[in-house]
C-alpha cells in the first residue's frame, strides 16, 4: 500500500519504522511526539514548509 499524504506521521511511522529517518531529513524532527500521532503528512509538510509531494515520492522508494 503506498504512502499518501493523508496518512498520518504516526501511522507510517508504525508502518514503515524507516519512514522516520526520512522524515527527519526533511525537517520533522518530532516524529514521535503526540502530535504526530494525529498529524498528516500533508499538514506537517505545510507546517514545516516542505514540497509535500516530494516527500511523499521519497516515503514511497522505502516500500
Amino acid at each position: 500500500m503506498a504512502i499518501t499524504k493523508e496518512m498520518t506521521i504516526g501511522e507510517v511511522v508504525r508502518n514503515h519504522q524507516e519512514a522516520a529517518e526520512i522524515l527527519m531529513q526533511f525537517g520533522m524532527g518530532c516524529v514521535g511526539c503526540p502530535s504526530a500521532q494525529s498529524e498528516t503528512l500533508e499538514e506537517a509538510a505545510a507546517v514545516h514548509e516542505v514540497d509535500v509531494e516530494k516527500m511523499i515520492e521519497k516515503l514511497n522508494e522505502i516500500l
